[in-house]
C-alpha cells in the first residue's frame, strides 16, 4: 500500500485556500471517495508524487501529453521563447506560424483565432455562430449540444453536461439562470430521430449544433457515422452552422482531428490540449467568411491579452511539428489496441464482471458494462460504483487513471510496452483483490 502522507497533509492545508482543496473540480476524487494526490514531477509516461510514488499516467494533463510528459523538444523550444519574453500583448511571427500550421492540418480550417482555453473558445465560437447565421435570419438563437458532451464552463452549455459535472452528482450549475439556458436544446448523443425532429420543430431559430465528435468527458464514446452525417445535412439544409468541440480530439485521433477520421467537415472548429504542448491555449477556425465576423475584421467581438502567447505557441508548434512523424498515429492506435486486447483477456477469468472497452487511436476507455456504450444514459447505467473500488486498487498499484468513470484516458508516444504489461498485471490484480474482497 502507497504512503500518501504528504498529499494528505497538503490537501488539508489546500481546503484551507481554495473551495474544495482544488483548482478545478475532477481534481478532488470526491466521488472516489478519498483524497486527491498531490504531484511534484513526471518524465515521458511517468508521474512521481510527493511522497514518492511513482505511477504510469493515463490521463495525461488530460490529454496534451500525447508525446510524454517533459518531452525535452517542447522543454528546448518553451525555454527559448521565454527568454525573449513570456507575453508581449502584441504580435509575433510565432502566431504566423502556429496558425498557419493548424490550417494547413485540419481539413476545415480556413482561418484561427487563438484564444486561452477550451471553454474561451468555445464561448466564441458559439458568439460568432449567432453572429453569422443572424446575418440573414435575426431569430436563429438556438443551440443544440448532446446529453453527456462537455464543452467548458459555458453558461448555455453547461446543461445536461458530462465530466465533473456529472462524477459530482450535481444538477445544473447554481448562478446560470433559464434566460441564459432556454435556448440550449439538449438532444441524446447518436439519436439521429431526436435531431430531426429537433430541427423539425426549430430548425428556423437553430444557430448551430455543437458537439464532441468522440465524447471525451461522458467516458469515451464513439459515434455512429451515420449520426454525424445527419448533423451535417440537416445544418446544410437549414441553414445552421456545425461546431466540432475538437478540444480533446483535436491532433489525438488523427493529424486532422475527429473531422479527418470521420470525414465529416464542421463550418467551426474549437481546438486546444494538444496544440499548447502542455501549457494553457486554445483556438476556434472555420470557413474564412465565417472568421471574418471576427473583430477587427467584422462586429463580433472576442479579445484576449495573452492569445498567441509566444511560449504557449513555441510550445504547441513543437508539438505539432514531432507527431507528423510518419506512423505515430498507427503507433498510439497499436499500444492502445494491446493494452484493450491484454485487458479482456484477463477478463475472461471474471465472467461475472461485464466490462466494455473504447479505442480511437491516442483515446481509450473502459466502462464496466455489459454492452457497448453508445450515450451517456447508458454510460451512467454502467457499474458506477464498482469502478470507485476498482479505481483505488489501480491507484494503489502504481496506474493513474482518470478519477470518474465520465472521462477518457489518454495514450502517448512515451508509453512503453513494459508499462502497458504493468498496466494489465495491476488490472488483473485489481480485480483479484475486488472478488476476494466480495467473497469475504
Amino acid at each position: 500500500m502507497p504512503n500518501f502522507t504528504k498529499s494528505k497533509e497538503l490537501f488539508e492545508k489546500a481546503k484551507e485556500l481554495m473551495p474544495g482543496g482544488v483548482n478545478s473540480p475532477v481534481r478532488a476524487f470526491k466521488s472516489i471517495g478519498i483524497d486527491p494526490v498531490f504531484f511534484e514531477k513526471a518524465k515521458g509516461s511517468k508521474l512521481y508524487d510527493v511522497d514518492g510514488n511513482e505511477y504510469i499516467d493515463y490521463i495525461g494533463s488530460w490529454g496534451p501529453m500525447i508525446l510524454g510528459h517533459a518531452d525535452p523538444d517542447i522543454e528546448e523550444a518553451a525555454i527559448a521563447a521565454l527568454k525573449n519574453s513570456s507575453s508581449f500583448g502584441a504580435p509575433t511571427a510565432l502566431e504566423n506560424t502556429m496558425t498557419a500550421e493548424i490550417i494547413k492540418l485540419v481539413p476545415s480550417i480556413e482561418m484561427v483565432r487563438m484564444v486561452n482555453s477550451g471553454t474561451e473558445a468555445v464561448l466564441s465560437a458559439i458568439r460568432l455562430a449567432r453572429a453569422f447565421t443572424s446575418r440573414s435570419n435575426p431569430a436563429k438563437t438556438k443551440i443544440i449540444k448532446f446529453k453527456g458532451c462537455y464543452h467548458g464552463h459555458v453558461d448555455p452549455l453547461l446543461v445536461q453536461a458530462g465530466s465533473g459535472v456529472a462524477t459530482l452528482s450535481l444538477p445544473d450549475s447554481p448562478g446560470i439562470t433559464e434566460s441564459v439556458t432556454k435556448d440550449t436544446l439538449v438532444l441524446p448523443y447518436n439519436d439521429v430521430s431526436a435531431l430531426e425532429e429537433a430541427f423539425n420543430a426549430h430548425g428556423k431559430e437553430i444557430s448551430a449544433i455543437i458537439v464532441e465528435p468522440i465524447v471525451g468527458n461522458g467516458g469515451c464514446i464513439l459515434p455512429e457515422k451515420a449520426f454525424l452525417e445527419a448533423m451535417r445535412k440537416l445544418c446544410d439544409e437549414n441553414k445552421s452552422l456545425l461546431i466540432f468541440d475538437e478540444v480533446m480530439t483535436g491532433f489525438r485521433v488523427a493529424l486532422g482531428g475527429a473531422q479527418e477520421k470521420y470525414d465529416i467537415m464542421p463550418d467551426l472548429t474549437t481546438l486546444g490540449k494538444v496544440i499548447g504542448g502542455g501549457f494553457p491555449v486554445g483556438a476556434y477556425g472555420g470557413r474564412k467568411e465565417i472568421m471574418e465576423m471576427v473583430a477587427p475584421v467584422g462586429p463580433m467581438y472576442q479579445a484576449g491579452t495573452l492569445s498567441g502567447n509566444p511560449v504557449a505557441m513555441a510550445a504547441g508548434y513543437t508539438a505539432i511539428s514531432k507527431i507528423q512523424r510518419r506512423g505515430f498515429y498507427h503507433e498510439l492506435k497499436a499500444k492502445s489496441q494491446y493494452l484493450i486486447q491484454g485487458m479482456q483477456k484477463v477478463n475472461q477469468q471474471f465472467i461475472d464482471r461485464a466490462m466494455t472497452f473504447v479505442e480511437a487511436a491516442g483515446m481509450f476507455g473502459l466502462f464496466f458494462s455489459e454492452k457497448p456504450v453508445k450515450n451517456f444514459e447508458e454510460a451512467k447505467a454502467a457499474d458506477t460504483e464498482f469502478f470507485k473500488k476498482y479505481y483505488v486498487e489501480m491507484l494503489n498499484n502504481g496506474i493513474y487513471l482518470a478519477p470518474s468513470p465520465f472521462e477518457a484516458l489518454f495514450m502517448s508516444a512515451a508509453h512503453s510496452y513494459d508499462d502497458l504489461d504493468r498496466t494489465i498485471e495491476a488490472h488483473e490484480k485489481a480485480l483479484i483483490s475486488l472478488r476476494e474482497a466480495a467473497l469475504a
